[in-house]
């Protein structure tokens, strides 16, 4: 390749190529802390999704996204702030129960933490 060859086309393809890999991987590595992080996997689990999102990073990080469950319903709830009362804490809770997204037994549990909670 003589000097001087590279055009501009080309700098700005292999700059769009290297930016694009840096976010393949930034996404990957994000997976894997999520899927680290979960409660709801076994050890196990969190060995095979990494092993597969390292081997086929692509096909693994969109199987990973379209495969793991959303986290529960419970996590909008959130833990409690200063200016959060208990009352509005089971408002919620209510909210979430007439929706359906928590069952009768989640309901009560969580309604006796939110009490229990100063």
């Amino acid at each position: 390749m003589v000097l001087g060859a590279y055009s501009f086309f080309d700098v700005m393809m292999s700059m769009l190529v290297f930016f694009a890999w840096i976010l393949v991987i930034a996404w990957v590595i994000m997976l894997m802390i999520d899927n680290f992080r979960r409660t709801d996997h076994s050890g196990w689990a969190k060995a095979a999704w990494f092993v597969f999102l390292i081997f086929f990073p692509i096909i693994g990080a969109i199987s990973y996204v379209i495969v793991r469950p959303k986290p529960p319903a419970v996590a909008e709830i959130g833990p409690p702030s200063d200016g959060q009362h208990v009352v509005d804490r089971i408002a919620k809770l209510d909210e979430l129960k007439s929706k359906g997204a928590i069952s009768d037994a989640e309901y009560a549990d969580l309604k006796r933490k939110a009490i229990a909670t100063p």
